[in-house]
């Protein structure tokens, strides 16, 4: 019993260890971005801050971080919402082929994901170039749809098939459309694999910096993560800046975990988690 408790206690104390591990970077910016500037370039290092609004302050008024956020917000939406439109359609024809037939497809779909990103920027930029599409929005909402829609056809693929061939079957006796059906009574009950696919391919949208670097070279479309690291200047790097930035572009998503935090949607989430899981 007491090489059980040891065991037990040597577990809680290795993950709390891992924890803090990981988290430790984190926390330093959090509290970074409540300090002075005296206080973030004081040596040796002054652990607790003062909790001064000053780099928040900065970050508004200085870097214009609200306009970073509104770019960010309406690329990674748009960019989500066009990738479960499309993610939708694709995945429920995908669920009616023969399932021999629908692997091979989706093989394919995963092996194109698997190209890395850097390798693909050429075309990328010479593409939306010929489009005359750089500096847009559509010019970076494109390459965020094409890199986030095979995960989505996969989600929403494995949830379509889960579903019971009846329930559509009674929805084409009763007069449905292929699409209504598929509009009343598919997604309705797909709905965690909506959530997972959505929430996966926002956060991707959100935080992605290579393709926003390198297509928003206006200052006026650039996004929250090129707004950040281009806080710095040719001499200096603005530690408490780069902190009040960190503090608004993760709190921009963070704040939106009380709508996930209902019964519905945790129950939603989870089986939707169970759904990743199978299809790994």
């Amino acid at each position: 019993m007491m090489k059980g408790f040891l065991k037990k206690i040597s577990l809680i104390v290795g993950i709390l260890l891992a924890s803090g591990f990981s988290l430790a970077p984190f926390l330093w910016f959090v509290l970074s971005a409540f300090k002075t500037q005296t206080e973030v370039t004081a040596i040796p290092p002054q652990w607790f801050p003062s909790f001064s609004l000053e780099f928040f302050r900065s970050a508004v008024a200085r870097y214009g971080i609200l306009h970073y956020l509104l770019n960010s917000t309406i690329v990674a939406g748009v960019a989500t919402l066009v990738t479960i439109s499309l993610g939708t359609l694709a995945g429920y024809a995908l669920a009616q082929l023969p399932r021999r037939w629908s692997q091979i497809i989706l093989m394919g779909i995963l092996a194109c994901a698997m190209f890395p990103q850097i390798a693909l920027a050429g075309p990328i930029w010479r593409f939306l170039r010929l489009l005359e599409w750089l500096n847009t929005y559509q010019g970076l909402i494109l390459p965020y749809v094409a890199f986030t829609l095979p995960l989505a056809v996969w989600i929403l693929t494995l949830f379509f098939r889960e579903l019971p061939e009846d329930l559509e079957s009674a929805a084409l006796v009763d007069g449905c459309t292929r699409i209504g059906a598929l509009v009343r009574v598919i997604l309705p009950l797909s709905a965690p694999g909506l959530f997972t696919a959505a929430i996966l391919s926002f956060i991707y949208a959100w935080n992605e910096f290579f393709l926003a670097l390198l297509i928003m070279t206006d200052p006026a479309k650039q996004t929250m993560p090129v707004g950040i690291a281009l806080f710095q200047g040719e001499h200096t790097i603005p530690w408490g800046g780069n902190s009040g930035g960190f503090f608004y572009h993760n709190g921009a998503i963070s704040h939106r975990g009380p709508a996930f935090s209902t019964p519905y949607c945790q129950r939603i989430i989870g089986r939707g988690h169970q759904g990743i899981g199978a299809l790994l």
